[in-house]
């Protein structure tokens, strides 16, 4: 009578192994004539968090911050959107000849943000007219929403990057754009 037993079981995870490698084969990611496999090619890998440029044309430079050792944030987006808040993009780049390590004073110096790594959250915007300074929003963790896992930039190289903050009011034209150990700049808000 165990004998029965064993077979049955024997046959049960016989044929549970079988619908389990059915159903893993079926769940492979493959290409279809619809859509194409993904690839990955060495410009558009990243590391550290970091987005590596791709092949689209440049966008327009609104205006250049320059920073110490060869850094430059050359400031490409600034746009309000419809939820309250405001992004601007760049590109931060190293202008030298050498390899540079990104400063860690660019995170600022609020504990919340420091423990999240390297990022430029300590960006703020200053509204002179409406007497206010904008720091860049956070996550419900800390984290800044802005780039981060910033660490090196080779010579003559440059990577995107991006910070959200609060939108001042509709009727804020232009504020200064400060970040720690670059010059600061006005941006002109639309």
């Amino acid at each position: 009578m165990n004998v029965r037993y064993a077979r049955t079981g024997l046959a049960a995870l016989a044929v549970a192994s079988v619908a389990l490698l059915a159903v893993g084969c079926g769940a492979e990611d493959k290409p279809s004539a619809n859509k194409p496999a993904a690839t990955t090619s060495p410009s558009q890998s990243t590391q550290a968090g970091q987005e590596q440029p791709s092949a689209e044309a440049p966008a327009e430079v609104l205006t250049t911050l320059k920073g110490q050792k060869g850094l430059e944030l050359a400031v490409t987006l600034v746009e309000r959107d419809a939820g309250g808040f405001l992004t601007v993009k760049g590109q931060l780049k190293n202008t030298s000849d050498t390899g540079t390590i990104v400063p860690s004073r660019l995170s600022g110096d609020e504990t919340e943000v420091v423990k999240h790594g390297n990022s430029l959250g300590g960006a703020t915007l200053v509204d002179a007219v409406g007497k206010k300074r904008y720091y860049v929003l956070r996550d419900t963790d800390g984290r800044p929403l802005t780039t981060s896992g910033l660490s090196n930039i080779g010579a003559g190289q440059g990577i995107p990057v991006f910070l959200q903050f609060p939108a001042p009011p509709a009727a804020t034209a232009a504020v200064s754009f400060q970040l720690p150990t670059f010059e600061p700049a006005t941006l002109k808000l639309s």
